[in-house]
């Protein structure tokens, strides 16, 4: 099995660069090599099952970005996810791999494997708790022992929540204890939409949903211990919000078990919402809600959701996916209301005595915030390696970023973090 090493032809692989997403992570890794005319170049490719697609993927970006020397600068790599070779040959190319081809729990386990075997560290944008955790599970071991890191995670699921605690627990003076966080989407007059593979990927982890439960008992962890005041949900919300249902609460637990196991840190609660807006829109919500949770949990339910993602989602997400327009209007905060004890003050005695508010923002969260998010990620990875945990394993971002400078990175590409108060 190949070594992890940097001679390698290319510093990052773009796999899946012909999907919705993997095209606008192709224009960002291309705007980021462009940005070091001074310093050492960042050498890449692009990676998926057609060479054709890829061209044109190469010849968008060329267009768009008016950088002609892509249509013939940057190579092309034919890898299938079904083709083992295909994927080993493609892994011993590169010292990253950013896999963006998903959905996860169907697609993700043959990259890691052979980013594992053939010596490549690997990086995704997936949202998908069972398959996050379950490659925890089933590699951490064998990534640590191979001297690979896979940090999954990477995109707007979820660094923006889970660099977001830490900084919020950087900013804190004293220990922070608990922490909620509020998610608000603006939208321009065509309003959010998303694409057709988070919807899956939303589908088929919901109709899953009752594996995590097992899956997570493998684990054998004990709980983590509750510093403080059980968290109660902030009445200091300008609007109607409900459980955020994605990845955050998922990868901001695993970090901050690391962070109590490894760096003997007192652990945060973390709860999440996200804004609805009005009362129509929650009424909205729970009838949608209602139906998806009906329909998932049969295969012909399960069926019609997938083929008719738009009107089963009220046009929040399409096969098409946002036009540009949409993705141009649209933006996002992340608002956490953290609480704990000043310094000085014992957290076993008495209620918590001090708070903080801290904000992410950023634009459209799919495709402009993920791609920076997960292109920084990588070029942390390649630059600052000697700051990652143990030399290798699998990881959430903030466990493997914690000694880093992503934070200052993201802070740098549109990703901005604040204290409010």
């Amino acid at each position: 099995m190949a070594a992890v090493t940097s001679q390698r032809p290319y510093h990052i692989i773009i796999f899946g660069a012909t999907g919705f997403a993997g095209q606008f992570v192709v224009e960002e890794v291309a705007r980021c090599a462009a940005e070091r005319p001074g310093g050492s170049p960042l050498i890449w490719a692009v990676a998926g099952r057609s060479r054709q697609r890829l061209e044109g993927v190469l010849e968008q970006a060329a267009g768009r970005l008016a950088m002609p020397e892509l249509r013939t600068d940057i190579e092309i790599i034919v890898a299938d996810v079904s083709i083992e070779e295909s994927l080993a040959v493609m892994c011993q190319q590169g010292v990253i791999i950013l896999n963006c081809v998903g959905p996860y729990r169907f697609y993700g386990e043959p990259v890691v494997k052979a980013c594992i075997e053939n010596g490549a560290h690997c990086i995704d944008i997936c949202g998908e708790p069972q398959f996050l955790e379950r490659m925890q599970l089933e590699y951490h071991t064998k990534a640590l022992d191979r001297g690979v890191y896979v940090i999954g995670s990477c995109g707007f699921d979820s660094i923006p929540a889970d660099l977001g605690i830490l900084y919020t627990q950087r900013q804190f003076k004293g220990t922070l204890t608990a922490v909620e966080s509020f998610l608000k989407l603006s939208s321009g007059p065509e309003e959010f939409s998303g694409h057709d593979a988070t919807w899956q990927s939303a589908v088929y982890g919901f109709a899953d949903s009752g594996s995590l439960h097992q899956l997570r008992k493998k684990f054998g962890h004990r709980p983590l211990p509750v510093v403080g005041a059980k968290v109660k949900k902030s009445k200091e919300i300008e609007q109607y919000a409900i459980p955020f249902m994605g990845s955050d609460p998922s990868v901001v637990k695993r970090t901050q078990r690391f962070l109590y196991e490894e760096e003997h840190q007192s652990p945060v609660q973390y709860s999440a919402y996200v804004g609805v807006g009005g009362l129509f829109s929650i009424v909205k919500l729970f009838c949608g809600g209602l139906l998806f949770w009906f329909m998932v949990k049969f295969g012909l339910g399960r069926k019609l959701l997938t083929t008719f993602p738009r009107f089963f989602s009220f046009g929040l997400f399409s096969k098409a996916g946002p036009t540009m327009k949409q993705i141009e209007d649209t933006c996002f905060s992340l608002t956490f209301f953290g609480e704990g004890y000043s310094e000085g003050t014992d957290p076993s005695q008495g209620r918590p005595n001090a708070k903080i508010c801290t904000q992410v923002i950023g634009a459209e969260p799919g495709y402009v915030a993920t791609v920076s998010a997960v292109v920084q990620a990588a070029v942390t990875l390649l630059n600052e390696l000697h700051s990652l945990p143990r030399r290798g394993g699998v990881y959430t971002p903030g466990a493997a970023f914690y000694k880093t400078s992503l934070i200052d990175r993201l802070h740098n590409h549109g990703i901005k973090f604040s204290v409010r108060s």
